[in-house]
């Protein structure tokens, strides 16, 4: 198994990869908390989550 990834923003090993969308400045792969958080950040509103569980 290869080396495990960590989040850009927290340091967190990444379970389930996420990209950073080009309009936030980030490079890099983030853990699904951060990525979430970042969608709240760049779109304010009511967002539906899916995979809950997976918190």
């Amino acid at each position: 198994m290869g080396k495990k990834e960590k989040c850009v923003i927290c340091s967190e090993i990444v379970g389930f990869r996420f990209k950073a969308m080009e309009e936030w400045g980030i490079e890099g792969t983030l853990c699904g908390k951060c990525y979430s958080k970042k969608i709240d950040e760049h779109y304010p509103g009511d967002h539906v989550r899916v995979n809950k569980h997976l918190d």
